[in-house]
């Protein structure tokens, strides 16, 4: 039987409604899953497997991830997300690696808000970039997870210059579910499409393949101050993220504390003050907070503007004010 027919006989959605015992177990190595699970874990059990980067975590990989999470939510068994840091392409062709669009932690976030009990995060060095496909299968999931079926989507690849496929483990005696590519508007959604939406600024477009707002993340950071004292108060945020929205102002919200508020925000390089380095600037409604630290989250609903250079401050505020209107309108509509 050709290994995209040998399914699985345990229908996915079976545990699908199984409600989270412990939060997702995160282990970033098989010495570190043997001992937690093997030696001092009691009975060994077996898992269900998908393997990828799951950069964005958008519904292709999030329809992959639940029936993962259905199919090994057992008794005997457990889901298991294997995924690497850092990218693959980042340690092979710096020079072509796609910038991120997420850091690993919102990536494990993401994943485990799909209920996927453990995450193996390989770290992706000459080694791991050597083995065979067939030393990957009995290193990693036959030895350390115990895996009895892999699910995996259009164009899965792994091994050694990716000479490994879905053939590659059928004939190693491991089950298989295909997934199908989940579409949108006729057009496969990959990273690659969302990378592009975001660098063009259609944000809304990233939130359809995403199935949520493209979101920074970091740290409020203290900035020249010039907005706050001649146009309106913001909260300035720094991020590790590699992607990063086409410049201009847009509807977002800003998550500050635990809270969550609309927002209007600049990606740019405030050409009215000459700067000469890209800031993420947010003025939060209905917030009167002086904060200069802490975490912040800024989610990308949708582009109103290019940035634009002003005669000077004065200018500068009526069209910001504009901007924040334009913006509490825009939420004023369902979305």
């Amino acid at each position: 039987m050709p290994p995209e027919k040998r399914k699985s006989l345990i229908p996915p959605t079976l545990f699908a409604g199984r409600p989270r015992r412990e939060p997702m177990a995160r282990v970033y190595s098989a010495e570190e899953w043997v001992d937690r699970f093997h030696r001092r874990g009691g009975k060994r059990k077996t898992t269900v497997v998908t393997i990828g980067n799951f950069d964005g975590v958008h519904l292709g990989h999030q329809a992959i991830l639940r029936e993962t999470a259905g199919m090994g939510g057992g008794t005997n068994s457990m889901s298991v997300a294997l995924t690497f840091f850092p990218h693959p392409t980042r340690f092979l062709r710096p020079s072509q690696a796609p910038p991120l669009l997420m850091t690993l932690e919102q990536r494990l976030t993401a994943i485990e808000e799909l209920r996927i009990d453990a995450t193996l995060i390989l770290r992706f060095d000459e080694s791991l970039a050597r083995l065979s496909p067939a030393d990957f299968v009995k290193k990693y999931l036959k030895e350390t997870l115990r895996t009895w079926n892999v699910v995996y989507g259009e164009n899965f690849r792994f091994g050694y210059q990716k000479a490994g496929d879905a053939s590659t483990l059928y004939d190693m005696g491991i089950d298989l579910y295909p997934c199908a590519p989940v579409k949108l508007n006729g057009m496969v959604i990959s990273s690659t499409a969302i990378r592009n939406a975001i660098f063009e600024g259609r944000v809304d477009g990233a939130r359809s393949m995403l199935g949520r707002p493209f979101a920074l993340s970091g740290i409020i950071q203290t900035g020249t101050g010039q907005g706050r004292k001649l146009v309106v108060p913001t909260l300035n945020l720094a991020t590790e993220q590699e992607a990063l929205p086409k410049t201009g102002v847009y509807a977002t919200e800003a998550i500050v504390q635990g809270k969550t508020y609309r927002a209007a925000t600049n990606v740019g390089m405030r050409p009215t003050f000459d700067g000469t380095r890209v800031t993420i600037e947010s003025h939060l409604f209905d917030f009167n907070k002086d904060l200069t630290a802490g975490k912040m989250e800024v989610r990308f609903w949708t582009r109103l503007r290019d940035e634009q250079k002003f005669s000077g401050p004065d200018a500068l505020r009526r069209q910001v004010l504009k901007d924040i209107e334009a913006a509490k309108e825009y939420f004023a509509i369902p979305q």
